[in-house]
């Protein structure tokens, strides 16, 4: 079997949706207007911390495909101005939003026990204002949600190779700014930040040897598997990875936009920063050629991201471990191509209807335990009851 990333195609049902006239589709999307149809038609489930679980209308599988969503669009008019990455989210929704991740990880990882066989991944994704929102790639709810995925592996091995020059299969490979440049600061930053269940993993271990993705992204193992996840200090963790991202990327891009630039004044470790970023050569001489070139080529310096970037996802290796992974999102890949996986959507009711009632019987049990554990109340809609 030949190791390459894939292209798979999933059908989906058109959307009924009316864009206003003199709208961009993006633009409708963040509206309240959108969010609304969004809980009524595919809603699953929602609580008083506007954490709304959804079907994945235009999903990327329909094996499992769902997210959880901060549902701000009625609090929070200003697209601009919504929480769009974990550290932004108030304590109490956070430990909502964990334990309603931790159960649907460990569904998933129960109704799906064989690595060999299937592909399992979950994971947010960055939704700053990065771009203007007219920009191509720009994410169409600009809220921050997460994904939860399975792919079926031999769907995966039946697919075909995917174009290995397509960009978003390069973020974190040898095209890579942080990993090309800066592959050993980057490195040795992480290795600073107080860790006890995440444990750093080789590359090769941590590959799908199927795609032979991530490439050339810091992954951590989940020291005690699933079972971790029920442990608070796991997810203190993986706001720590987070937390040490966001300070990397933002010092960096800080020191790109203006030479010599002070030390930041709200990042979450500061000497950490001060003595392995602004005292680092290679780190400071990346900065200088980034910031030469946004000098002279307009075009390179429209692209570049300035604030935080990312997908950080947790995802089962072919051995069965739990994984963690941040992907240093500087091209705007969609989540599952972190790990290889192209999808390509194609709208076909029919093709989609086939898969639909064992989806949704899917979905609706991930409700029932949610439901159990006081998470949330079940939505009704044209396709499920509220219970």
């Amino acid at each position: 079997m030949h190791s390459g990333p894939r292209e798979i195609v999933t059908p989906f049902r058109p959307i009924p949706l009316d864009v206003p006239e003199g709208m961009k589709p993006n633009e409708f999307f963040n509206s309240a207007e959108n969010l609304n149809d969004l809980s009524h038609n595919n809603g699953l489930l929602q609580n008083p911390e506007g954490l709304l679980l959804y079907r994945k209308a235009l999903g990327h599988s329909n094996e499992f495909d769902a997210s959880i969503i901060y549902n701000t669009s009625q609090s929070i008019l200003d697209p601009l101005g919504r929480p769009v990455r974990r550290t932004q989210v108030p304590d109490q929704v956070k430990n909502v939003w964990n334990r309603m991740n931790q159960i649907i990880i460990d569904y998933m990882l129960e109704r799906y026990p064989d690595p060999d066989e299937t592909l399992v991944l979950a994971g947010e994704a960055s939704l700053d204002a990065t771009w203007p929102l007219t920009s191509p790639g720009v994410p169409s709810i600009r809220m921050l949600h997460n994904h939860f995925i399975v792919f079926n592996k031999a769907a995966l091995r039946a697919a075909p190779l995917a174009d290995t020059n397509n960009p978003n299969l390069t973020d974190g490979g040898q095209h890579s700014l942080f990993q090309s440049y800066m592959r050993d600061v980057y490195r040795d930053f992480f290795d600073e930040l107080d860790l006890q269940i995440l444990q750093p993993c080789q590359d090769e271990s941590c590959k799908i040897a199927l795609t032979g993705y991530p490439q050339g992204l810091p992954s951590w193992e989940v020291h005690g598997g699933v079972e971790a996840l029920k442990d608070i200090r796991f997810w203190k963790e993986y706001d720590t990875l987070l937390k040490g991202f966001i300070d990397f990327y933002r010092t960096f891009f800080t020191q790109v936009s203006t030479r010599n630039a002070a030390l930041l004044r709200d990042i979450y470790f500061p000497d950490l920063v001060e003595s392995k970023l602004q005292f680092n050569n290679d780190f400071l001489k990346t900065a200088k050629m980034v910031r030469d070139r946004c000098i002279t080529d307009a075009k390179y310096a429209n692209a570049i991201r300035w604030q935080p970037a990312f997908k950080q996802l947790i995802y089962r290796n072919d051995k069965g471990k739990l994984i963690v992974t941040i992907s240093q999102n500087s091209i705007g890949n969609a989540i599952t191509e972190v790990l290889g996986v192209v999808v390509k959507r194609n709208p076909d009711a029919d093709a989609y209807g086939r898969f639909e009632p064992a989806l949704i019987e899917k979905l609706l049990e991930v409700r029932r335990r949610l439901v159990e554990a006081d998470l949330g109340e079940g939505i009704a809609t044209l396709y499920w009851g509220a219970k």
